[in-house]
């Protein structure tokens, strides 16, 4: 294979087989969606859908020394992190910008697993490799040896109960467990993407068809249905939750994101970024950058990424991801816009889409936040 050609998870053939769109995605060929991604949105919404997120970047840490080099290496407590939980952190520049956002999982007492973006995950690979040097601890890269599989939606714990003798009611959210799903050993973590209960389950690339194919049966008679990447991004654009590249970049600190909870200052010792972050929280809290807000369309155009957002004929920001929303019925977007027009319920807001101003209202993220 060309080194120029995408890469193609386990589960290839049985995309193709269900008659998937496949798209290039980081330099994976993955399913865009199946049939139509609205309904296939819904039914994560409502039902259960099933995900490949094989592309997802595993890069294991071991070793006496893993939770210091952690520590030092991200932004976050990992060494505060129990085993058998998981923590949402990032990985910074000595400048503050971000490098990528994680899933950190302790997997034991000595044992990490970090899951980076797919378009991420050599550049965190090659960040971690390097602020390894001077730990007892070890960078190991586990790309090839995880598939990734998500099921996700309000059914997803019945589906997922009927395959496992692991404890789903005692799984919190943010946690992770070794167990069998169907016989096939797994790391069963409560986490996702999508504003929805759900599980992940991380298993050998040899174990991934008879895992799909039998999630697929113990799904048949709550309409469980395989979804693509097109609705897993209108569903983490309704939660609220950032995508790399869009909301979050190299250009941006955690503080310009609104994200500063992630920065754990108190944690002991130094760690990357650690005095450009502490002058960016100091900037965010006297004079705020622009603010991370979601937009509701009042029409019916969408509106997309790079798009700018206009008031009163000025430039005031600009929309970092977009598209029609199925759970509300309407066009929404995530956008950086000034303070001065942060407010939710601020009005008078467009977007330039090709020229003509659409209006927007301003609306507290998320869009969407599931009944618990």
């Amino acid at each position: 294979m060309s080194s120029n050609e995408p890469r193609r998870t386990a589960l290839d053939a049985t995309h193709r087989a269900l008659g998937a769109t496949m798209t290039d995605f980081a330099g994976w060929d993955m399913p865009l969606r199946y049939g139509s991604e609205r309904e296939e949105h819904v039914a994560v919404r409502t039902r259960a859908g099933l995900f490949d997120l094989s592309h997802m970047g595993e890069i294991t840490v071991t070793g006496p020394q893993a939770a210091a080099l952690l520590d030092f290496a991200l932004v976050g407590n990992i060494g505060g992190v129990k085993p058998g939980r998981a923590r949402y952190t990032m990985i910074c520049r000595e400048d503050g910008g971000i490098l990528d956002d994680l899933i950190v999982y302790r997997l034991g007492d000595t044992e990490y697993m970090v899951v980076a973006n797919a378009s991420n995950a050599q550049v965190v690979l090659d960040a971690l490799t390097a602020r390894a040097a001077g730990f007892d601890a070890e960078v190991r890269d586990d790309r090839d040896a995880y598939a990734l599989l998500a099921v996700q939606g309000p059914q997803s714990p019945g589906i997922l109960k009927g395959l496992t003798d692991a404890d789903l009611d005692g799984l919190k959210y943010y946690a992770g467990l070794p167990g069998t799903v169907a016989g096939v050993p797994a790391l069963i973590a409560r986490t996702g993407y999508t504003g929805e209960d759900g599980f992940e389950l991380f298993v050998k690339p040899e174990h991934a068809v008879e895992l799909w194919q039998a999630l697929t049966r113990a799904g048949e008679g709550v309409g469980l249905v395989p979804c693509g990447l097109s609705c897993r991004d209108t569903l983490r654009l309704e939660a609220g939750m950032p995508l790399y590249g869009n909301e979050l970049s190299t250009a941006l600190t955690p503080f310009d994101a609104g994200l500063g909870r992630v920065v754990k200052f108190e944690k002991e010792g130094d760690f990357v970024g650690r005095a450009a972050l502490a002058e960016a929280a100091e900037r965010a809290a006297s004079e705020p950058p622009r603010v991370l807000v979601g937009l509701a369309a009042e029409g019916r155009r969408v509106p997309r990424a790079g798009y700018p957002v206009v008031a009163g004929g000025e430039v005031i920001g600009e929309v970092t991801s977009g598209a029609p929303s199925p759970t509300l019925g309407k066009p929404i977007a995530m956008a950086y816009v000034d303070p001065a027009h942060a407010a939710e319920g601020t009005e008078g807001v467009g977007v330039d889409i090709r020229g003509s101003h659409e209006p927007y209202r301003v609306v507290a993220l998320p869009f969407y936040r599931r009944q618990k």
